[in-house]
């Protein structure tokens, strides 16, 4: 009967007494040793068709994804939680936004989703105050799971200094100011979304 290793991972080891097989013996071990290093995977698809049957995924369990740059680990819910941050990926901008700086993106991070980057109109207006503007949207795997309302900088204009984002289940975000003057001179004409994080 094979013995169990002595850290208690269930790694077996064919005993002296055992039938001997090299195949069953080896292979108990390399299967044993195997799930409990870090899994290479092209991307997350090729994961999910990997991991099934006897080798479906298991709480502690730690994969690397080559295409998203990430590594994930298996959570008792079920689900796979990013343990380092992915590359930025760009947001998709709302029609009529366009960047102004800082390369507009979001990343995952540990079940936290980070925003970058500053936004303004494509035709060079300024963000009317009092009025919601769409900036973006998020994709469905970054979407949280309540909406969101957070405290963004804009800029200085009108003597307005701040706006209300808004990161809506849809995935949709919005930016609204107070209202105020918008004269062409003291109108506000970017939004900003660095610092802005939420959890999934």
């Amino acid at each position: 009967m094979p013995k169990n290793d002595l850290y208690g991972q269930g790694v077996q080891y064919p005993a002296l007494s055992d039938v001997p097989d090299i195949e069953t013996a080896l292979g108990g071990i390399v299967n044993g040793l195997v799930g409990r290093t870090v899994l290479r995977f092209a991307n997350a698809n090729a994961r999910a068709a990997a991991l099934t049957g006897s080798s479906a995924p298991v709480p502690g369990m730690v994969t690397y994804l080559v295409a998203e740059d990430r590594y994930d680990a298996r959570m008792a819910d079920g689900t796979w939680q990013a343990l380092s941050p992915g590359p930025w990926k760009p947001l998709t901008l709302a029609s009529g936004i366009s960047t102004h700086s800082g390369n507009p993106g979001y990343c995952l991070t540990n079940g936290m989703v980070s925003l970058r980057g500053r936004l303004a109109r494509t035709n060079g207006g300024q963000f009317t105050t009092g009025t919601t503007w769409q900036l973006g949207t998020l994709p469905s795997a970054y979407r949280p799971t309540a909406n969101m309302y957070m405290v963004t900088p804009v800029e200085i204009g009108a003597g307005i200094y701040y706006g209300r984002t808004e990161i809506l289940t849809s995935g949709i975000i919005n930016v609204i100011t107070p209202p105020g003057a918008t004269s062409t001179e003291n109108g506000m004409k970017w939004t900003g979304l660095d610092g802005l994080s939420f959890s999934l």
